[in-house]
């Protein structure tokens, strides 16, 4: 306690926010999988478990659009200790008798979690461009490499977790002790957390939802883009087809996945090296379109390399492992130049609706994973996803040059 209260305020908030936002990710990592495994065990088809989670991808579009407002209009800690409230509510829904949990009532929990999710994370970003001086880019890159990373490799333990919890306390008593640990963490936050921490100084009118800055439409378009090219053939079609061409059991493709997501997570946390920091330079436009334009030959050439009938096990899961890579870093970049372009006024504003843009490329690349996948196969999912990453590479293409400079 006493090397936590030596450390700079801005540090102290700074552990404070990446604490609840691990936590957060953790339960919400686990949820998925203790969803998809009990459901599994009912006998439901892959499809009908993604469409559980149709909702839970929808309300992110509606409270990234809306909980950037609020954000700048009651205060970032608020938003976040709102979405740990909420996180609360949708664990204790799931531990109603078995005949009252119905698939309605999961999309509705399921919903409340998607909600309590995207206010999490609109949250965490937003706050690390208000904990960091505009002249040290350098410092800003690292913290949110570091934020983001973290929570994709702890998202990935959290599907471990759910596996581990299910099989020792059952579906129930795992949702149970899940919300009584971030109950907990709710509960110090509402504490310790800085008040007022992001509220814009100018209050925000309604209409204000909607970005009116250049850079960050064109930054949010090119998002859309790149998410929906990953969740177009990793949502649904990827552990189908694993499961259906492969005959893995649901263990071996769970596993897998988890183990991607944590691979993926430490790339991100690693981007800042990878491209570049050490050498005293930090991502602009230019580094954005750079590495899309590198990602987007990738699905087409696994896609190529299963039609000419190269081995099916070693050209997907080479080209995924390889795909993950490139795609962390293009995620790692996009977070980085969000909360850079943000105005530090009323941040989570600009913050949200660049995530509404995340939530909704993941939406329609749901969809498309499962109408695709199952209309014309694996091979159509990969050639959209590699429309959709030529697609956010134009768009980087017209990103600005950064006006920042890295640390002294």
């Amino acid at each position: 306690m006493n090397t936590l209260s030596a450390l700079a305020p801005e540090v102290r908030q700074y552990l404070l926010v990446t604490g609840n936002y691990w936590a957060f990710t953790l339960t919400d990592g686990a949820l998925r999988m203790l969803v998809v495994l009990h459901f599994h065990s009912l006998g439901y088809t892959p499809l009908e478990i993604a469409a559980l989670f149709l909702f839970y991808e929808f309300f992110g579009v509606v409270t990234n659009l809306v909980g950037g407002y609020l954000g700048a209009r009651l205060g970032l800690n608020r938003t976040m200790n709102l979405g740990l409230a909420l996180q609360v509510v949708a664990l204790l829904m799931l531990t109603v008798p078995a005949p009252l949990l119905t698939v309605p009532w999961v999309m509705g929990a399921q919903a409340l979690s998607g909600i309590a999710k995207d206010l999490n994370k609109m949250s965490a970003k937003s706050s690390i461009k208000l904990l960091v001086p505009d002249g040290q880019q350098g410092r800003l890159y690292q913290w949110v490499a570091i934020l983001t990373g973290s929570k994709n490799a702890l998202k990935g333990v959290g599907f471990f977790l759910g596996g581990a919890l299910l099989a020792l306390l059952g579906f129930t008593g795992s949702v149970l002790a899940m919300a009584a640990v971030l109950g907990l963490i709710w509960l110090s936050s509402l504490f310790l957390l800085k008040k007022d921490l992001g509220k814009a100084r100018i209050k925000p009118k309604f209409r204000d939802i909607l970005s009116k800055s250049r850079a960050i439409n064109i930054l949010s378009a090119a998002r859309l883009f790149l998410f929906g090219a990953r969740d177009v053939w990793f949502v649904v079609a990827l552990p189908v087809y694993l499961s259906t061409a492969f005959g893995w059991d649901f263990w071996q493709v769970g596993g897998f996945l988890a183990a991607w997501i944590i691979g993926y997570g430490i790339v991100q946390s690693l981007a800042p090296a990878i491209t570049g920091k050490q050498r005293g330079h930090v991502p602009d436009g230019r580094a954005a379109f750079a590495w899309a334009a590198l990602l987007a030959g990738l699905p087409a050439a696994i896609a190529v390399g299963l039609a000419a009938g190269w081995p099916a096990q070693a050209t997907l899961l080479g080209g995924l492992l390889l795909f993950g890579a490139l795609f962390a870093v293009n995620s790692s970049l996009h977070s980085y130049l969000i909360v850079s372009y943000a105005k530090e006024d009323g941040v989570s504003l600009d913050v949200g609706f660049y995530y509404m843009s995340n939530a909704l490329g993941r939406l329609i690349g749901t969809l498309l994973s499962g109408w695709i996948f199952q209309a014309y196969g694996l091979e159509a999912c990969l050639w959209t996803s590699t429309v959709f990453v030529v697609v956010a590479a134009v768009f980087s293409a017209a990103l600005p040059a950064h006006q920042g400079r890295p640390d002294a």
